[in-house]
């Protein structure tokens, strides 16, 4: 399996190669050079199979270069029901007639990056082990995507983590669990701006290649195809689980702000997986709900980005979207180039409604798209506690409040929830007037001593912070 830039680079690269690289040396993101088919006869083969079996399988269609033993064996490592919580480690809850939860939170810090980074994790190991080389992790979080890294990396050999986070925007536990860690390997930065200034530094730290080669810079935002490969797993597994046979189809909504998650979805649907619609939810930062709405992309600044109460989708420039306009424009690469990057440098915004193109994120990709506020979100809490004795946090409700606007008869609704309530303490006494349950191991992290380092968004002040603890 060959690896091409979305902008066009001439170089093809490996699946572990790109692992350890990130963003690709023009700028573009990585994805296969085709997508690999699923039949409905590799469907019913795969139907019934353990997760970290389904993992495996799923995996060996993109990475050819880790022998096939090995990968088998860091997909069961990674996937264990001791990390996870449960043997299915993403069950289905039913909530209504059509309408299911897919729990993608159970893993470590109760938030679906677990899935994903747990594998990265593992991945990266067995990788630099293999090369006898170190990695320095530079990555961006909007809340749950640092906990996740950094729970997966912490005492990792050859690796370190530097992550980047909005000062003073995550929840106090989104906070805490960051902060709280103490391991020599981990590095947590807090700038002073808002999510899309620290995914801006990433960006471009890994533009910088001198620099990027020199102190071997990798990534583990889902601009990284492992995070985003890893994902689509799961869709696989929810389908499994609301189907009987391998001629239904599902949809899934799924609350978005990096574009990530949902790709996922889309890269699955590609591949042949019978899915309806990919329903993207969005909060009050409404970039992706105006693309799929009006086919005009606009990115907003700082000064406009809303903090609300599902902060992990205060999100303003989408990195994996990307990805999908890629596919949309049929993989021209020159046309993707020059969307992001002269055109949205000078005006800020492209405009694609003209095109035919548009038209087929809904016919051909099957995206549909809405909104949700904090009102919608506390209405959602209150409704889904009340009726179905089941709490869920912010950003699942935003989730569920756009997904009840489009389903559909006899097409199961799957709702990706992707995290736990008790990272939104907040708002969920508002919605309810009673604290989310705690797991016992966090029982205090907000009040145990912090280690952080408040920087200015500037990307030389970070540079010379990774430059000064790799010595």
């Amino acid at each position: 399996m060959q690896y091409l830039s979305t902008r066009g680079h001439p170089d093809r690269q490996r699946f572990c190669e790109i692992l350890l690289e990130g963003l690709a040396p023009d700028g573009g993101l990585y994805l296969p050079e085709s997508y690999p088919q699923v039949s409905e006869a590799t469907l019913a083969k795969w139907r019934g199979l353990s997760y970290p079996n389904l993992a495996f399988e799923v995996l060996s269609l993109y990475i050819d270069d880790i022998p096939a033993a090995d990968l088998k064996a860091i997909c069961a490592k990674t996937y264990t029901a001791e990390v996870f919580g449960t043997k299915e480690i993403v069950p289905l809850k039913k909530l209504e007639e059509g309408v299911y939860l897919e729990a993608l939170s159970n893993g470590p810090t109760l938030a679906f990056k677990d899935m994903a980074m747990q594998l990265l994790g593992n991945l990266f190991e067995y990788e630099l082990a293999r090369r006898g080389e170190e990695l320095n992790i530079l990555g961006a979080t909007s809340g749950d995507t640092g906990s996740a890294a950094e729970y997966a990396m912490k005492g990792k050999k050859g690796v370190r983590v530097f992550m980047t986070s909005p000062h003073g925007r995550m929840s106090p536990f989104q906070q805490a669990q960051m902060f709280s860690l103490q391991d020599a390997n981990i590095h947590n930065l807090a700038i002073q701006g808002v999510f899309d200034d620290c995914q801006d530094i990433v960006k471009a730290v890994s533009n910088d290649l001198d620099f990027k080669r020199k102190y071997r810079i990798g990534t583990v935002n889902s601009i990284n195809w492992a995070r985003l490969v890893a994902q689509v797993v799961y869709y696989f597994a929810g389908y499994f689980q609301a189907t009987k046979s391998n001629s239904e189809r599902v949809s899934f909504t799924v609350p978005s702000g990096n574009f990530g998650n949902i790709c996922a979805g889309h890269v699955a649907r590609m591949m042949g997986l019978p899915i309806d619609k990919l329903v993207l939810a969005t909060n009050e930062n409404d970039v992706l709900d105006e693309f799929f709405r009006t086919g005009v992309y606009r990115v907003r600044g700082a000064a406009d980005t809303h903090e609300t109460s599902s902060p992990s989708m205060d999100i303003s420039k989408a990195s994996n979207f990307e990805r999908f306009v890629f596919d949309l424009l049929g993989r021209d690469a020159s046309k993707v180039k020059q969307l992001f990057g002269e055109t949205l440098s000078k005006q800020g915004l492209f405009d694609l409604s003209g095109d035919t193109a548009f038209e087929q994120a809904r016919t051909r990709f099957g995206f549909i798209s809405g909104k949700s506020t904090h009102a919608d979100r506390l209405a959602t809490i209150r409704d889904t506690f009340e009726r179905f004795g089941v709490m869920i946090d912010t950003h699942t409700a935003d989730g569920l409040k756009v997904a009840r606007a489009h389903v559909q008869p006899g097409v199961p609704m799957l709702v990706l929830e992707t995290a736990l309530p008790i990272k939104f303490a907040e708002t969920i006494v508002e919605a309810l007037g009673r604290e989310p349950d705690r797991p016992a191991k966090f029982e205090g992290i907000e009040q145990l001593p912090k280690r952080v380092t408040v920087l200015p968004a500037d990307t030389a002040k970070v540079k010379a912070f990774i430059a000064a603890h790799c010595a």
